[in-house]
């Protein structure tokens, strides 16, 4: 087992607890990229039924109470999607990497443009409320 994992385990005061959140929200947030899952399965985590167990254990973090504290929402999908086995042994080959990458900067850059629009649609609306007050 990763030396980071069993510490982990051993962890159980409150500044424990405390260093145990950040460690595990830092570790749930880097499953958002792509290469580094690629980097996890091309060195055989995902077969280790202990790191599986791990990410299960991880789930809590879809909670409201958890995820409020996620800057990479992204990073759940993940996590839900390395619950299946088929997914892990895809994530060996760097084109799977690849495209989940693309995907994943298709998708920001269509919410980008989607959230701008709607930015100035409410920006317009607002000017012809005011001019209309007037």
């Amino acid at each position: 087992m990763d030396a980071f994992l069993l510490f982990l385990l051993y962890i159980s005061d409150d500044t424990g607890n405390r260093l145990r959140f950040q460690l595990e929200l830092e570790f749930v947030q880097c499953l958002a990229n792509p290469n580094y899952l690629n980097f996890l399965a091309q060195r055989g985590y995902f077969k280790d039924k202990a790191f599986v167990n791990y990410l299960k254990y991880l789930l809590y973090w879809k909670e409201p109470e958890y995820a409020k504290y996620l800057k990479y929402p992204q990073c759940l999908h993940m996590l839900e999607l390395l619950q299946y086995e088929h997914f892990r042994k895809e994530l060996v080959n760097a084109q799977c990497a690849k495209f989940i990458d693309e995907q994943q900067i298709l998708h920001w850059q269509h919410y980008s443009r989607k959230r701008m629009r709607l930015q100035q649609a409410l920006a317009e609306q607002q000017q012809q409320n005011n001019t209309s007050v007037k």
